[in-house]
C-alpha cells in the first residue's frame, strides 16, 4: 500500500462498536470485493470493501471478516480469514498479507487461511440464533454486478436458511458517519494532499490548455503524495461543459475568457476528499463571472454555517435553498413572478441550482449516513452550492469538506486551498 501504516486501535474500536449493537447470540460476515475482470486477461485496479476495511483494516482481496461476539472461546469472536499465498503467488503478484502481519494490522489475534472457511463457520454458526448479513443499502447505490459479499450471503442464506436474519447496513450506516479523530485526520490528509494538486494547476492553466491536461497535472502530484488514486472521476469542465453536472469526457481545449470547473478529489487510506474550485482560464474573472462566483461563495458560506447538531436534512436543504433564492434575485436571474409561481416540489432556485448542497465524505465519497436523523458532531460533510447559466456559456460551483462541531462552525477540511477570487487570481498571475 502507498499510505503509511493505521493504527489498528481504530479498528478494534469499530468492531467493538459494531459488536455492541449486534443482538445477543449472533454472528456477523463481512467479505473483501472481487478483482474485476476487464477482458482477455485483464483486471481493474482493486478496491477494497469499505466496510470490511472500516472494521479491520485489511486491504486485500479474498478476505472474510466474522464477529461472533457472545462465542463462550475469546479467540472466536473476532477471526480473519485470508488468502494463503505461496510461491508462485509470491513470485509474480508479492507475497500476500501472513498472520503476524494481519494481527499487526487489524489487532485480531485469530486468522485461519480460507481454505478452512466453510468447516470453521459451520461449528460457529451451529451456537448462533442470528446471522448479519451485510448489504450495501446505500441511498445511491445502483447495483448490476454480483459481488463477492453478494455471493456469499447467498450460500449463507442457502444454507443456514433456518437462521434468523438481521442487516448490518443499518449499524454501519450510523456508525461509519461519525467520524474518529484518526479517520478525520486521514481525511484531511486526502484534503492536503488535493491542496497540492490544486496549486500544480493554478500555475498549469492557461489559454489552449487541454482538460485532460490538467487532470494529468493532478494526479501527477497525487501519486507524488502517496495517494493512490482520484477519490472519484474527476472533472474537469471548461465552458459550457460545467453545466454537465457530470462530465467526465475532459478532452475539450480550454479558452481564453472561460472558466473551469474542477470537481477533483484525493483519496488517501482509501479515504476520500472532495473539492470543487471554479477559476478562469486566463487567470482573470470578468465582472459578471465575479457576481456569479461570489453569490455561490456566499451561499456555501452561509450554509457552512447551518451544519450543526441536530440540524434536520431536509430542513437544512430548504434553508440553503432560501439563501440561494435570495442570490438568484440579486444576480436578476430570479423575479417576483418566479417566486410566486413556485411549487414546494420545483422551487424557483432549482433552474440554476438543481442538485443538492450536501452529502456525508469518508471512506466513500458519497459516504454512509442515515439522512431521517439529525446531524452529529463528527460528521463529515460537504458543501457544494453551484450556479449553472448554460446560456452564458458557464457554470460555477465551489465545495468543501467539513467536520460538524460540537458547538459553534464546522471546521473546514480545505480552508488551506485557495477560494477567494483575489488569491486565485494572484496565484495564477505569480509566474
Amino acid at each position: 500500500m502507498k499510505y503509511e501504516s493505521i493504527d489498528c486501535k481504530l479498528f478494534i474500536k469499530n468492531r467493538a462498536n459494531f459488536s455492541k449493537e449486534m443482538k445477543k447470540n449472533s454472528i456477523a460476515f463481512f467479505n473483501s470485493n472481487d478483482i474485476y475482470p476487464v477482458s482477455a486477461d485483464s483486471t481493474l485496479p482493486f478496491e477494497q470493501h469499505r466496510d470490511i476495511f472500516y472494521l479491520s483494516g485489511i486491504d486485500q482481496e479474498e478476505s472474510v471478516l466474522v464477529l461472533n461476539p457472545d462465542n463462550p472461546n475469546p479467540d472466536l469472536r473476532e477471526i480473519l480469514f485470508l488468502k494463503e499465498t505461496n510461491d508462485h503467488i509470491a513470485v509474480w503478484e508479492g507475497p500476500k498479507i501472513n498472520k503476524s502481519q494481519a494481527l499487526k494490522i487489524s489487532g485480531i489475534k485469530t486468522v485461519f487461511w480460507l481454505s478452512d472457511l466453510e468447516k470453521i463457520i459451520d461449528k460457529l454458526i451451529s451456537s448462533c440464533q442470528n446471522i448479519y448479513i451485510n448489504k450495501n443499502e446505500h441511498y445511491r447505490a445502483k447495483i448490476e454486478t454480483e459481488t463477492r459479499e453478494a455471493r456469499f450471503n447467498s450460500w449463507l442464506e442457502t444454507k443456514y436458511s433456518k437462521k434468523n436474519k438481521e442487516r448490518s447496513n443499518p449499524i454501519l450506516q450510523r456508525l461509519r458517519s461519525i467520524k474518529d479523530p484518526r479517520e478525520i485526520k486521514l481525511i484531511q490528509q486526502a484534503c492536503d494532499i488535493t491542496n497540492k494538486g490544486f496549486r500544480r494547476i493554478l500555475s498549469f492553466v492557461k489559454p489552449g490548455t487541454w482538460e485532460y491536461e490538467i487532470e494529468a497535472e493532478f494526479i501527477h502530484e497525487f501519486l507524488i503524495n502517496r495517494s493512490k488514486k482520484f477519490a472519484y472521476t474527476p472533472i474537469i469542465a471548461s465552458g459550457n461543459n460545467a453545466n454537465i453536472l457530470h462530465y467526465i469526457e475532459n478532452n475539450m481545449q480550454c479558452k481564453d475568457g472561460d472558466l473551469i470547473l474542477l470537481d477533483v478529489g484525493a483519496e488517501y487510506a482509501n479515504y476520500s476528499s472532495d473539492m470543487t474550485r471554479t477559476i478562469p482560464v486566463n487567470g482573470k474573472f470578468n465582472e459578471r463571472q465575479k457576481a456569479v462566483y461570489n453569490a455561490v461563495l456566499k451561499v456555501k458560506n452561509e450554509a457552512t454555517k447551518l451544519l450543526v447538531p441536530g440540524t434536520d436534512w431536509a430542513e437544512y436543504h430548504i434553508e440553503v435553498g432560501k439563501l440561494m433564492t435570495s442570490e438568484l434575485l440579486d444576480l436578476k436571474l430570479l423575479n417576483k413572478v418566479d417566486i410566486q409561481n413556485q411549487t414546494k416540489k420545483m422551487p424557483a432556485y432549482k433552474k440554476y441550482f438543481m442538485h443538492g448542497t450536501s452529502h456525508h465524505m469518508g471512506l466513500d465519497t458519497h459516504d454512509y449516513g442515515l439522512l431521517e436523523e439529525p446531524m452529529q458532531e463528527n460528521m463529515v460533510f460537504t458543501v457544494e452550492p453551484g450556479i449553472y447559466l448554460p446560456d452564458e456559456g458557464f457554470g460555477i460551483r465551489l465545495e468543501d469538506d467539513v467536520v460538524i462541531q460540537k458547538t459553534g462552525e464546522p471546521i473546514n477540511l480545505m480552508k488551506n486551498i485557495p477560494i477567494e477570487i483575489d488569491e486565485i487570481e494572484s496565484l495564477m498571475n505569480s509566474n
